[in-house]
């Protein structure tokens, strides 16, 4: 009877993940982040190849989380990784944001006409500095 428990249960965590890995990589498809990235970094002629690697990356990850491979990448791999999973953070919210219209029905409201740089940017700084509260005051 264990057996069979052990058995549902991980065929309810994998249906799990695989419905959330492919509701994030249609968001991230929907709202055409690879597209945009590649022409901004001048390479729109390997998208495909850049969104295998994004696959690759995304499946790479969900292994990593779930075997916890011990990995020795010191505080310089723990800072590259950090900047990486940044930077990928903050183009999947700015996109949505983007998709959604939130810059301009925000700016109405406000009556914001100039300045919208400063308040993206103190959007990006208030999510640095989110992150470093919880990095060295939160410790446990």
């Amino acid at each position: 009877m264990e057996i069979i428990q052990e058995v549902a249960l991980a065929i309810i965590g994998f249906a799990g993940g695989v419905s959330v890995a492919a509701g994030t990589f249609a968001l991230i498809t929907a709202l055409g982040i690879v597209p945009r990235l590649a022409a901004r970094m001048g390479v729109a002629g390997h998208v495909y190849k850049l969104e295998s690697v994004i696959v690759l990356g995304g499946t790479i990850g969900s292994l990593l989380s779930v075997y916890h491979f011990p990995m020795r990448i010191g505080d310089v791999g723990l800072v590259i990784f950090g900047i990486f999973a940044g930077i990928f953070v903050g183009c999947l919210s700015m996109a949505l944001a983007e998709a959604v219209k939130v810059f301009p029905v925000l700016c109405q409201r406000i009556n914001l006409s100039y300045g919208i740089y400063l308040l993206i940017f103190m959007m990006a700084a208030g999510k640095f500095l989110g992150t470093l509260y919880q990095m060295y005051f939160e410790r446990k």
